[in-house]
């Protein structure tokens, strides 16, 4: 079986039906498992104080922030590339998810930077670069609207989506490139040395799995959805022949 198969939009819907609900049960009930322990059955930082538990949020929606652009990078090339229009339709509907990522992660990433840094908001260079990266979030949607042919918009987003990749990589990685910003460093990575206490760490990599349980839940929701309305309007087009 190649896995060109579910680029056909009969296939992808029959096999993502009995998917969705239990994605959807399975990240929401980790999701509030991990924020539960976390925020209640952990310890505040010796440093931070209770301030620390934002990780629970912030660090994986800014995983996904980040990872969601780079899923739609991935379906955008494969649509330039091999013309499938799942892939097109796939990177669509993510890009509202990956907007209220970023939003999660701005807006909690405020909330632990005023006690911390003593404002609000710093230009950062991951900041700032997560500050673009919504942006081009925001254009990929309008872009997406603003154009009625949808092969058309399909296109033109996804090379919006090549140029945006820039943005996704210096905010994964603005950390190593400017020593001299901010933000503090990776708080999951492959050195142990650099990892939150194990305390920490346990319902963080949770609530991560419930973040991606979550989110592909909905990417497979809107691209379902995505996939009816593309059939509606092929059928009302034709209607309008006829």
């Amino acid at each position: 079986m190649s896995i060109w198969e579910y680029a056909n939009p009969k296939k992808f819907m029959a096999t993502t039906a009995p998917a969705v609900p239990w994605l959807f049960a399975l990240g929401i009930g980790a999701i509030v498992v991990a924020l539960v322990w976390g925020f209640f059955f952990t310890p505040a930082d010796y440093r931070q104080g209770a301030t620390v538990k934002i990780i629970y949020l912030h660090v994986p929606s800014a995983m996904l922030a980040i990872n969601a652009w780079l899923m739609m990078l991935v379906a955008s090339l494969i649509w330039l590339v091999r013309r499938h229009h799942v892939s097109a339709l796939a990177a669509k509907a993510a890009a509202p998810v990956g907007i209220t990522m970023t939003l999660i992660a701005l807006m909690t990433g405020a909330i632990w930077g005023q006690p911390m840094w003593g404002t609000w908001w710093v230009w950062d260079p991951r900041l700032t670069s997560f500050l673009i990266l919504f942006l081009f979030y925001l254009g990929y949607v309008a872009l997406w609207s603003a154009i009625e042919d949808p092969d058309t918009a399909a296109d033109l987003t996804s090379i919006l989506c090549i140029v945006g990749s820039v943005f996704a990589v210096l905010s994964r990685y603005a950390v190593n490139f400017w020593t001299q910003g901010l933000h503090q460093g990776a708080s999951l990575s492959l050195d142990a040395k650099e990892n939150v206490a194990d305390v920490f760490y346990q319902p963080l990599l949770l609530a991560i799995a419930g973040f991606i349980l979550l989110f592909l839940a909905l990417v497979l929701l809107r691209t379902r959805t995505e996939i009816r309305w593309r059939r509606v309007r092929a059928l009302d087009l034709r209607a309008r022949r006829d």
